[in-house]
């Protein structure tokens, strides 16, 4: 069965034909290789293009095993070409040498369309960012949205609190929702996290000492939502006999934002406009996993589990996210996007005997658009001038 995900063919779609490169990144299993198997589907199907010039190559495939440097990616694309103008997918570009060189070489050798993913993100940073500086666009894979998750389940308004559940629960890796064995999904879960710890953290940051990163990922997902002091984390490790400098642990923890199962928000001073280098929180890409890793009820620590969801769908939808401070005041979320500003508190509900909630946003003093998230349905409305929405009908786009 397919999951459709329109919000991602929609955007290859635009860029199709472009001459910038289409650099698809994201935590493994996230969907990447899909999209871009849907995408090739289509052109052959609906756009007519020839499959002789199309060349799509996964590099964690045997079968391209000896394409190991910029050389040989070259050749074998060189001696597979058809006539015309060619479509390039390379799978997990990470795995080849010096890929960078054979693509700028296809860009300036070849009428050619490229598209490329990783499940790090390093990609997107030293040589591919001078040799390839402004002829690239990235799209950032994530796992299924809500909306994505509830459109799959043939979700309906009188199941969507119950889905909901499930999400936060679950997760939305597609694999974990093309199941309905709990054993099957926790598995698969286990899997992906070990596979990211493993490929994408141990290997990639030629870390010996597996134990701490593997401890420093436990010490994260149970704080979701949480400040994290560097210092504090780093005492905490050695009072459990796992001694670590603060300047190794901000290493690891810069490891697993690159590889995608982890995002930094950044406190920023809304007065001061300027980031505070401190109190930082740090977000996971899903709440299934955190679920299955430290062993818990998808109830512990509910409200920064919905916290993190609406973090992510922020992402998702193209923003960038801090946390807020404005005097003593935390603001959720202040998210940006162009010239728009939207910000942004999440509640499980709103207290009976406190405008805490509200108070947070209504004494900022700009016109900036003010919105409330909560996951009870009867406290939708304005509450002096504040709009206060379901955040399940927020996630599904109403």
């Amino acid at each position: 069965m397919l999951i459709s995900r329109p919000h991602y063919m929609n955007f290859l779609e635009k860029f199709k034909d472009n001459e910038q490169i289409k650099v698809i990144t994201g935590i493994r299993r996230s969907g990447k290789t899909f999209i871009m198997k849907m995408f090739i589907a289509k052109l052959k199907k609906e756009d007519g293009i020839a499959p002789n010039n199309i060349i799509s190559i996964n590099f964690e495939s045997f079968a391209f095993r000896k394409i190991k440097d910029a050389d040989s990616l070259y050749q074998y694309v060189m001696d597979h070409k058809g006539k015309g103008k060619q479509y390039l997918f390379f799978d997990e570009i990470q795995h080849v040498n010096s890929w960078q060189e054979a693509i700028n070489a296809f860009r300036v050798d070849l009428d050619c369309d490229i598209y490329i993913t990783g499940s790090n993100g390093s990609l997107l940073s030293g040589d591919l960012a001078t040799l390839l500086a402004g002829r690239y666009v990235e799209l950032h894979v994530f796992p299924l949205s809500f909306k994505e998750y509830f459109t799959f389940h043939k979700g309906s308004p009188e199941t969507a609190y119950n889905l909901f559940l499930d999400y936060v629960k679950d997760g939305g890796f597609p694999l974990v929702s093309l199941t309905n064995d709990e054993d099957v999904k926790q598995s698969i879960k286990q899997g992906i996290i070990d596979s990211v710890i493993l490929h994408d953290v141990i290997i990639r940051g030629n870390i010996r000492d597996e134990s701490a990163i593997t401890k420093i990922v436990d010490y994260l997902m149970r704080e979701v939502g949480n400040t994290i002091s560097l210092r504090k984390m780093a005492n905490t490790m050695k009072s459990n006999g796992d001694p670590i400098s603060i300047p190794t642990l901000s290493t690891y923890l810069s490891l697993l934002e690159r590889a995608f199962i982890f995002y930094r928000a950044r406190r920023y001073d809304l007065r001061g406009h300027k980031i505070l280098n401190s109190k930082d929180k740090f977000y996971i890409v899903d709440t299934g996993l955190r679920n299955t890793f430290i062993n818990k009820s998808p109830q512990d620590n509910f409200g920064h589990q919905l916290e993190n969801i609406v973090y992510i769908e922020l992402l998702n939808r193209g923003y960038q996210v801090d946390i807020g401070q404005y005097d003593d005041k935390e603001i959720d979320f202040v998210a940006r996007k162009g010239n728009e500003i939207i910000y942004y508190q999440v509640t499980l509900r709103l207290p009976d005997d406190s405008k805490r909630e509200t108070d947070n946003l209504r004494f900022i003093p700009d016109g900036y658009k003010k919105v409330v998230l909560t996951l009870n349905m009867l406290d939708q409305g304005m509450v002096d001038g504040i709009q206060v929405k379901y955040v399940v009908d927020w996630l599904l786009g109403k």
